[in-house]
Formats: C-alpha cells, structure tokens, sequence
C-alpha cells in the first residue's frame, strides 16, 4: 500500500490546523485593538455628559445602563470601565452638574455691577435650569436615592448657601441691604423660597406663573431686606426678576 495519499492528507491538516491558529490569533488581536479603541473613544468625560442629557431628559428611574450603552453605540465593558454601577455613574453626573452650576453663578456674581443685579439674573438662571429639567430628575433622586442630592451639594462646598452669604454682606456694606438682617436666617429663608417657587404640587404650573410667584413671593421678601438705596435699585432693575418661560 502506498503512503503517500497518506502523508499528503496528514500535511494538509497540518497545514489547515496552522492556518487556522494564525487566522485566530488575527482574530483576538483584531478584537482587542478595536476594544482598545473604543476605551480611548468613548472617555469617561462623554459618558458623564451623555448620561447627565438622559438623566435630565426622561428622569433616573428610566434611564438604565442599557439605555446609556445604546445611546453611546458602545458596550457595557465601556461603561463599567469607568464606573462601578448605574449608581456610581449617577454620582458623577451629580458633581459634574453641580461643579457647572457653581460656576456659573460665580461667573454672574462677578459680572454684575450690585447685588440686586446679581439676585435678579441668579434668578434668572434657576427658573431656566428647572424648566429645561424634567422634574422626574430630581424626584427619582430624592425617591430612589434619598440623601445623594445634599451629600453632592456638600462635596461642592454648599455653594448656594456660601454665595447669598456673600452677596448678602456685600449688601449690607454697600448699603443696600439693612445693616440688622440676620444674614443666616435670611439666607436659609431664602433658599427655601427658591424651592417653593419649584414646587408644582403647591403652585401647579397650569394656575402660577414663575413670574407671578416671583413677585409674589421673593421680591416682596427681597424688599424688606433693603434699605431706601436698595429698594430705589430694585425698583430701578424689577425686569431682572420678569422671568418668562
């Protein structure tokens, strides 16, 4: 009997046991460039970004990792690279959102020529904020997360509060806040009216305008803080606070 058909066949299964060994070791090579390239594309900074847009669109209990994988045309192996679950992902959503708010209200205060000025276009930035956010955000976090909401605000240094501080002394030494305001009660005052004025179960949207909570509630408020020189501003820059959405 011959051996040759033999040994052509074996050196053909060989040779497909090779070829198939190198074509496989292109595959994994292949997937692991493609998976490097899609870590280094799709950087934590974006996926916080896109997360913080849907949150704020649609809500936290509907957006789940699923949805933000999807919307990024990545993978989970992306996220999870990054964030340990949806909740940690949330966290950073939160400082990154209240970082920006931050900032910005700095940048006002800076820019404005007095305190009234300052109160009048910080007002105008939160009634714009809450009427480009679904109120299911931060109604979720408080529900599904209770206590995320202060202990971001406090990793932020409780901004809020140190800037009526601040704007609140400037006022008392420019003369146009009353030198007897308590400057803690005031300011804590304050920012509950700010809530107030967001609550749509107590002044549902359909019946209060944010104009007319506005001068209902805070400017009259604001008014008995001021001193003669403060209410002649606040009367001279009232248009600050006619916010219209």
């Amino acid at each position: 009997m011959s051996l040759k058909p033999k040994i052509g066949r074996l050196s053909l299964d060989i040779c497909n046991i090779f070829f198939s060994l190198r074509y496989q070791r292109y595959q994994n090579i292949t997937t692991s460039v493609s998976d490097a390239l899609e870590l280094n594309m799709i950087t934590k900074e974006y996926i916080i970004e896109t997360a913080t847009k849907l949150f704020m669109q649609n809500g936290v209990k509907t957006i789940t990792i699923n949805r933000i994988v999807k919307e990024l045309r990545t993978s989970k192996r992306t996220i999870y690279s990054h964030f340990e679950d949806k909740l940690d992902l949330l966290k950073a959503c939160l400082d990154v959102y209240n970082t920006k708010v931050r900032a910005e209200n700095e940048e006002v205060i800076k820019s404005s020529d007095n305190v009234i000025e300052a109160m009048g276009r910080l007002h105008q930035k939160i009634v714009r904020r809450s009427h480009q956010v679904n109120p299911n955000f931060f109604g979720d976090i408080i529900h599904y997360y209770p206590g995320l909401l202060n202990e971001s605000y406090r990793r932020n240094g409780n901004y809020a509060h140190q800037q009526l501080i601040d704007l609140a002394d400037a006022g008392i030494k420019d003369g146009i806040f009353r030198e007897d305001m308590d400057v803690e009660v005031v300011v804590k005052t304050v920012l509950k009216l700010l809530k107030m004025l967001k609550d749509n179960e107590l002044f549902p949207a359909t019946e209060f305008s944010k104009e007319r909570l506005t001068f209902g509630i805070l400017v009259p408020y604001l008014r008995g803080l001021c001193t003669e020189k403060g209410i002649e501003l606040l009367h001279i820059q009232e248009e600050l606070f006619m916010v219209q959405i």
